[in-house]
């Protein structure tokens, strides 16, 4: 299992934060029919069940941007990817389509408002610690381009920045070559609801990816 730890200027802006971490063997698809059956009737239960103006408002979307906030970002112009995939939803434009992992990713973030990384492992080098971007930190988001992370958490392995809550970096995104799977929910707004989401993303990977060899760990700001 990859190591990950929290760093201290985390931990006192953020106390009560807890990740779910998720680690399996993975054969990825470029798409999956059934799950996008699913996508199409959740997405449509979302828009009945929501308003554009509520979406900041569920919890780990509203706790996500108060970190945001405390370390000097703007969350209205640096979104949460949960909260940018909500509102994409909302304004009748489906999610991607990018390949059944990050499909099946997605939905889990829809479902649950956590903003949740997904990394291809083996691209991970050494250790990862959840720091706070810094100024000119080179940082390549996926489908963005160089992203302006000052003031974002940010997961670090050995090398530089892996991950946001905004947005992954290139140099570890999934792909169809993907084996193994580091997923990372990331819960600003405390325990509750976690192990839900935890459980449906397991699910999700049992039914549609076949994953082996899954691993579930929870880490938080008093670890």
């Amino acid at each position: 299992m990859i190591e990950i730890t929290i760093s201290d200027e985390i931990k006192k802006a953020c106390p009560d934060l807890h990740i779910a971490v998720i680690e399996c063997d993975v054969t990825n698809t470029p798409s999956d029919p059934k799950l996008w059956e699913e996508i199409a009737a959740f997405e449509k239960e979302f828009r009945s069940s929501y308003e554009m103006g509520r979406i900041n408002k569920r919890l780990p979307i509203a706790a996500t941007r108060a970190a945001y906030k405390a370390f000097g970002k703007d969350p209205n112009r640096y979104r949460p990817s949960a909260e940018a995939l909500s509102r994409r939803v909302m304004k009748e434009m489906s999610l991607y389509r990018i390949d059944t992992l990050v499909d099946l990713i997605n939905l889990v973030s829809l479902k649950t408002g956590y903003s949740i990384g997904g990394f291809d492992a083996e691209k991970v080098e050494g250790t990862l610690e959840l720091g706070v971007g810094r100024a000119d930190e080179k940082f390549e988001a996926i489908g963005r381009g160089l992203l302006n992370i000052e003031g974002l958490p940010v997961y670090r392995d050995e090398v530089g920045g892996i991950g946001t809550p905004t947005s992954d970096e290139e140099k570890t995104k999934i792909s169809l070559n993907t084996k193994k799977l580091l997923m990372i929910i990331n819960g600003y707004s405390g325990i509750r609801g976690l192990n839900e989401a935890a459980a449906l993303a397991t699910t999700l990977l049992n039914d549609f990816i076949d994953a082996k060899n899954v691993t579930i760990r929870f880490l938080n700001s008093e670890n």
